[in-house]
C-alpha cells in the first residue's frame, strides 16, 4: 500500500510522514511538497506538488493507493479550487482513499470564519468525491503558544481576546500519530473525527506553562477590537484579522468541542501538561 502525504515539507506533512513510517515502512511512505528539496530528510521519496499546479498532481499520485490531504495556507477562495486540484488527480490517477486536514471552528460568526468555511467545503468535495474518504477536524496547536513563550515572559502574561473562553489544544505530534491511523485502518471510512485534546481556558493554559517552564504568566483578556487592532499592526491586515478571529471563535465557544481522537488513534490524546512537557523536552 502506498500512501501519499502532501505539504510534507510542513510541520504537520512531517509528522505525518515520520508516524506513517513506523505503521507501514518508509518504502510505503511518499512525500509530496511544492519545493521536494525541503523534505528529503524525511528519507522517503519525495515528488513535486504544487496546490496551484493539476499536472504536478497528476504525476505526484501515480501508483498511490491513499492520499493525506493536508490544507493548504493561501486565503479562503484559493485554497477551494487549490484541494480540487487534488482531489481530482486523486480520482484520475484511481487513488483509493483521500483523508483531510480540516479544522474546528464556527463557519460564519468570526474573523476567522470564511477559513473554516473554505475547508467545510473541501470537506464536501472530499465526500462527493467517489473515494473512500475520511476527515479529521484540527484543533488548535499548541506550539505556536509555546515557541512565543520568550515574548510572553518578557511581557510578564498571556493577552488575547478570548476570554473565559475553552480551546481544545492539540499539537502536531498527537495529529500526526491520529492521521497515521486514519490512512492505513479502514474502519474509519466515511467518518468526520473533531482531533482535539481536552477543553482548557487561557488561564489554565498559562497555570500549566508555568508549572512546566517554572515561569509566571498570568492571562490578561482584553477586546475583540484592540486584540485585532494590535495583531493587524503586528502581522499585517491578513494574518492578523486571522489571529484575531480565532481568539474571538474560542471566547464565542467555536472550540469546545467534544474529542473523537480516542476512537481515531485507538488512545487517549495526551493532556496539556504532557504536550507542553514534550515540547520543551525536544527543545
Amino acid at each position: 500500500m502506498k500512501i501519499a502525504v502532501t505539504s510534507a515539507s510542513g510541520k504537520l506533512g512531517a509528522s505525518i510522514v515520520k508516524h506513517l513510517i513506523y505503521l507501514i515502512g518508509k518504502e510505503n511512505v511518499i512525500g509530496i511538497a511544492r519545493t521536494p528539496e525541503k523534505a528529503t530528510y524525511l528519507n522517503v521519496e519525495i515528488r513535486k506538488g504544487d496546490y496551484n499546479n493539476r499536472e504536478d498532481f497528476n504525476e505526484a499520485l501515480q501508483g498511490v493507493d491513499a492520499v493525506l490531504l493536508v490544507s493548504g495556507m493561501d486565503e479562503p477562495q484559493k485554497r477551494i479550487q487549490q484541494h480540487r486540484n487534488v482531489i481530482e488527480a486523486a480520482k484520475q490517477n484511481g487513488v483509493q482513499k483521500i483523508v483531510y486536514t480540516s479544522i474546528v471552528g464556527d463557519e460564519i460568526n468570526n474573523a476567522f470564519s470564511p477559513i473554516v468555511e473554505s475547508n467545510r467545503q473541501t470537506e464536501k468535495d472530499v465526500q462527493n468525491s467517489g473515494l473512500n474518504w475520511v476527515i479529521g477536524r484540527n484543533g488548535i496547536y499548541i506550539e505556536p503558544d509555546l515557541e512565543y513563550i520568550d515574548t510572553y515572559v518578557k511581557e510578564g502574561r498571556i493577552e488575547n481576546c478570548a476570554g473565559q473562553g475553552k480551546c481544545t489544544y492539540t499539537s502536531r505530534e498527537e495529529l500526526g500519530f491520529a492521521y497515521a491511523k486514519l490512512l492505513v485502518e479502514n474502519k474509519h471510512n466515511g467518518n468526520i473525527y473533531n482531533l482535539v485534546g481536552e477543553p482548557v481556558t487561557q488561564s489554565e493554559l498559562a497555570e500549566n506553562i508555568n508549572k512546566v517552564y517554572g515561569t509566571n504568566l498570568i492571562y490578561n483578556s482584553v477586546t475583540i477590537d484592540s486584540y485585532a487592532a494590535d495583531r493587524k499592526a503586528a502581522l499585517g491586515d491578513f494574518m492578523g484579522t486571522v489571529i484575531a478571529g480565532i481568539y474571538e471563535g474560542i471566547k464565542n465557544g467555536a472550540n469546545d468541542v467534544h474529542s473523537d481522537y480516542e476512537k481515531a488513534a485507538d488512545r487517549e490524546h495526551k493532556t496539556l501538561i504532557d504536550m507542553i512537557t514534550e515540547f520543551k523536552n525536544d527543545q
